[in-house]
């Protein structure tokens, strides 16, 4: 059985839909990939538009409760954000959860003065999260790390 893993951040609207996105289209025959929130606030489109830069398309996953997938056994969950680990649900301890925290994009690009300025700051956290999946995700689960991508 594939291992199955949960990026849990705030909102489940940007960094930990990337997460899903990364994880689906780099060890998508290795694992099972699910992101939620502590809340739902909907696809971020600026999200959307530079995972599908690098032609990782996210428009099928959808911003969801980590309740609402309570009953999937995780084999780990991954905190992308302070608050989410701060306040991840208790009925996720079963799993192994482990804190990477990566910059809010829609926090950074808040006093962009550009459009590019503002996805900037999404493509930085994309690849950041990008390389978590090849390199510490492999590791985490015992996979092989290179995924020459």
């Amino acid at each position: 059985m594939k291992p199955k893993v949960m990026f849990l951040c705030t909102g489940n609207s940007c960094r930990s839909q990337m997460a899903e996105g990364w994880a689906r289209h780099l060890l998508g025959e290795k694992i099972e990939a699910y992101s939620a929130g502590i809340e739902a606030h909907g696809m971020n489109p600026n999200a959307v538009q530079v995972m599908a830069e690098v032609g990782v398309d996210i428009t099928a996953q959808q911003s969801k409760l980590a309740s609402s997938i309570a009953d999937i056994p995780f084999d780990l969950v991954v905190t992308v954000c302070g608050h989410a680990d701060e306040h991840c649900p208790a009925f996720l301890n079963n799993a192994r959860v482990v804190h990477v925290g990566f910059d809010d994009p829609p926090r950074l690009a808040k006093f962009a003065t550009s459009e590019d300025a503002v996805l900037g700051h999404y493509r930085r956290v994309r690849d950041e999260i990008r390389g978590f999946v090849v390199s510490r995700l492999c590791q985490l689960l015992d996979l092989p790390g290179n995924l020459g991508n």
